[in-house]
């Protein structure tokens, strides 16, 4: 299989320069490597720009109404756990109508392989501002500015108490793919927040760290058990520090992340497999409101829990082999009847 067997022949209906077409090609790129058939995979999206993806996969799909992609997702794969499903979604559909739907997949840790296209804008109705859009922001929605303060993917995740976090940019394509196949290897609700841009209603919204000429200085792409390394020339690094006089920092006790040089032996390295996600949390925070530090591409966190599917089937075998009754109508038959 190549990534040609997992296209359709859908028009892409993706505005011209939209990011949303570089996440189509590595998920199917991602799912030629992965090599479960088409058969055996499943997307479900609910609506806006990013759920369009069901129609232009070769795959079963479902374009689902807003925001209830994660409760047909859910659905499916408890129902079928032998599917492969992933769920398309966007910072709209998943972190505002469907905000509950998305942190109970996760806190079930169902075995989904969840794409939250963050473009921080409302594309698809054209331009009003999104849960992921900055406070300040002027949209056709806030023409004043928002005065809301934004979610952050990555907080929502853990605060779940998600098992995987990864974030990928829509200009490094091997960084979405290699973020594509580890979800798919993790047993659990696997998040991939895909930032993208919106040529048409927030151009450049990801700039800072998307322009390749500045890119390597403002990101670092994690790998386990490496060093945490980068910069143009690879000659930074990141190390935890502690404040003690309460006024460097303005942080007294509480340790943060901080830059140093590549060949500080105190550079840490990333253990995404770490059960205790404090510091999985420093890193998927860094860039996010302090761009003094690199934002974090890459898988950020992948543990292991009990899938919420498998634990389901589980009861359900365990129920069924002390029952007398092994189907509906068996049961129904041991009712009182008239």
């Amino acid at each position: 299989m190549d990534a040609s067997t997992f296209k359709s022949n859908q028009y892409v209906r993706f505005c011209p320069g939209c990011g949303d077409h570089a996440i189509l090609a590595a998920l199917t790129k991602a799912m030629a490597q992965i090599g479960v058939p088409t058969c055996e995979t499943v997307v479900i999206s609910g609506i806006g720009c990013s759920s369009r993806m069901p129609h232009y996969l070769n795959t079963y799909g479902f374009n689902t109404i807003h925001g209830r992609g994660g409760a047909i997702a859910t659905g499916v794969k408890t129902s079928h756990p032998e599917l492969t499903v992933w769920q398309m979604s966007g910072d709209g559909d998943c972190l505002a109508i469907g905000g509950n739907h998305f942190i109970h997949e996760i806190r079930r840790n169902v075995d989904l392989n969840i794409c939250l296209f963050n473009n921080r804008i409302y594309g698809l109705t054209k331009g009003q501002y999104s849960p992921t859009s900055p406070k300040g922001f002027v949209s056709k929605s806030s023409p004043f500015g928002t005065v809301e303060r934004p979610f952050i993917p990555a907080e929502l995740v853990l605060g779940a108490r998600g098992t995987f976090f990864a974030r990928t940019l829509d200009v490094d394509m091997p960084t979405a793919v290699d973020c594509m196949i580890q979800a798919h290897q993790h047993k659990g609700a696997s998040v991939i927040e895909c930032l993208v841009n919106c040529v048409i209603f927030n151009n450049g919204t990801h700039n800072w760290i998307a322009d390749r000429e500045t890119r390597a200085d403002h990101s670092i792409v994690l790998h386990h058990g490496e060093k945490m390394i980068f910069g143009k020339d690879q000659d930074k690094g990141l190390k935890l520090s502690v404040s003690t006089d309460g006024e460097t920092h303005g942080r007294g006790l509480i340790p943060h992340l901080v830059v140093t040089t590549a060949d500080d032996p105190d550079v840490l390295v990333h253990d995404a497999h770490e059960s205790d996600p404090t510091l999985h949390h420093m890193l998927a925070m860094m860039g996010q409101e302090d761009q003094s530090l690199p934002i974090a591409l890459g898988v950020i966190r992948d543990v292991e829990e009990e899938t919420y599917d498998a634990a389901v089937n589980r009861q359900i075998n365990e129920v069924r082999a002390s029952s007398k009754a092994k189907n509906f109508d068996e049961l129904t038959a041991t009712l009182e009847q008239w």
